[in-house]
């Protein structure tokens, strides 16, 4: 079966991030797209400076990678991407959708990340579950690729790209995308959507940056409510959707506020009249259980870094739904602090509910081998004890939100 050791915790980062260098995926991209890649590559501006520091290499360097893992107490890793991939103008989880004429030279950039990623885990087996990337624009193309990467060891699902209002392809209720979940329904791989994704362009006034962060975990979550009152998981009831990197404090209050639409919706299936009944026509058949039910059934939450005030939310939000992630190697990740990131957190809770957060459910949903991992954890992982230990002052070098005095239930 495997479990926990005794005395430490076999911590699986649920939210961390990874990419080639730019040239590097030149050998991953098909040939006939050679030239066209070098021509790009030799005018392209990287606009992040954390991949034009000299800490960029974390993203690709396997042995540095683990080693700081490992000294961080974590033994295992759910991938998303992070740097450039090729065509993009900008990280693949930032990106809007592509028009018609750019399709396929970012559907071909996203397949050689993929290509890429694959030797990446393979380079720690057991011990990464690489996240794969599609695009929306073709479904038939999507639902081939994650079968594809499936085969090649991508254990980490897919990372479901953000639909904003106003792109080119069909809202994520469509039933368009049917291909696409059932695919993932009948594999066993877990749909990701991550925050950052689905925000609308905002431009670049300092304001708009203001309003990009008030906003944009709203727009990540909507993914929620589009496939639960789209009726995915009814038709697909073995889909697993995982909403990672957008809180969780909101998840009980958002829960309560769906249901409440549901009931007012569905009520005209009942003959009852409310105000919204007319809007909710057809919608009972159509989409099957209520939201709580299908967050009870389908849903989980990577709750990177989660914080203090959102602890207490546990079990209304699901112990078997939260996986902790230190979102390595972002600066507002917990890295290399993330015992005082687990400490701040969970100290003075069972020891069960802190195994089953920071590493349990996440080798439940992802398929990590805990008999492997546990392995490794009795020597790197965070010991029982120490955990258990309030974190009395926060660490100087600390820039993790994890670590923000103050904070409360967000609205969203």
């Amino acid at each position: 079966m495997g479990g926990e050791p005794m005395d430490r915790y076999t911590v699986i980062s649920a939210d961390c991030h990874a990419g080639a260098d730019l040239l590097d995926y030149r050998p991953y991209l098909e040939k006939k797209h050679h030239d066209d890649f070098d021509a790009w590559a030799a005018t392209y501006v990287n606009p992040y400076e954390d991949l034009l520091a000299d800490t960029a290499d974390r993203n690709w360097n396997s042995q540095r990678r683990l080693r700081e893992l490992e000294e961080d107490g974590v033994v295992a890793e759910v991938v998303f991407p992070n740097t450039i991939p090729p065509f993009f103008p900008k990280a693949s989880l930032m990106a809007q959708p592509p028009t018609r004429a750019e399709y396929e030279q970012r559907w071909a950039g996203l397949q050689a990340h993929n290509r890429w990623l694959a030797d990446f885990c393979a380079d720690a087996p057991g011990r990464r579950a690489g996240v794969a990337q599609i695009l929306l624009n073709d479904v038939d193309a999507a639902a081939a690729e994650i079968r594809r990467t499936r085969e090649a060891g991508l254990t980490g699902g897919i990372l479901l790209p953000g639909v904003p209002p106003g792109s080119p392809v069909p809202e994520l209720y469509s039933e368009t995308y049917d291909p696409i979940w059932a695919v993932c329904a009948e594999l066993d791989v877990p749909v990701n959507h991550h925050g950052g994704s689905a925000s609308p362009p905002l431009g670049d006034e300092p304001a708009a940056r203001a309003v990009f962060m008030v906003e944009t975990t709203w727009f990540s979550h909507r993914a929620l409510w589009h496939l639960v009152f789209g009726g995915a998981f009814r038709r697909h009831p073995g889909l697993k959707l995982i909403l990672t990197e957008q809180g969780s404090g909101w998840i009980p209050g958002v829960l309560d506020m769906l249901d409440y639409y549901h009931g007012r919706l569905v009520s005209a299936a009942t003959k009852a009249s409310t105000a919204e009944s007319k809007f909710g026509a057809g919608l009972a058949e159509s989409m099957g259980k209520g939201p709580s039910e299908v967050w009870r059934d389908n849903c989980f939450v990577g709750a990177s870094f989660m914080r203090p005030h959102e602890v207490p939310l546990r079990e209304r939000i699901g112990l078997d739904k939260i996986m902790w992630g230190t979102d390595y190697p972002h600066d507002e990740g917990t890295t290399p602090y993330s015992r005082e990131g687990l400490r701040i957190a969970y100290a003075g809770l069972p020891k069960e509910e802190v195994a089953a957060m920071v590493g349990g459910n996440a080798a439940r949903v992802y398929g990590f081998d805990l008999r492997l991992l546990d392995s490794l954890a009795a020597v790197h992982g965070p010991t029982v004890e120490e955990i258990a230990e309030p974190l009395k002052e926060v660490p100087a070098g600390a820039t993790s939100p994890a670590f923000a005095p103050g904070g409360s239930v967000r609205v969203w």
